[in-house]
């Protein structure tokens, strides 16, 4: 489960809205719905998995998770 409310990317600084959990229609992964919450001209929905979204990842030589919780 993941909690709703804005996420920071851990590499870029863009900030996300997370609107909720969702499964693949065939494989049933578990996957996350996320909303740009900038100007972005690829989309403004995305979705990732949901390990890959709670994923750690190396910044300046530091693990960190790929997306921080910032707030509701």
């Amino acid at each position: 489960m993941i909690e709703s409310g804005k996420y920071k990317h851990s590499k870029t600084g863009n900030l996300y809205k997370v609107l909720g959990e969702t499964k693949h229609s065939e494989t049933l992964e578990e996957l996350v719905v996320y909303e740009a919450l900038y100007e972005n001209k690829e989309s403004k929905l995305w979705v990732r998995p949901l390990s890959m979204f709670k994923d750690l990842v190396i910044v300046g030589g530091e693990k960190k998770k790929r997306f921080e919780y910032i707030k509701e």
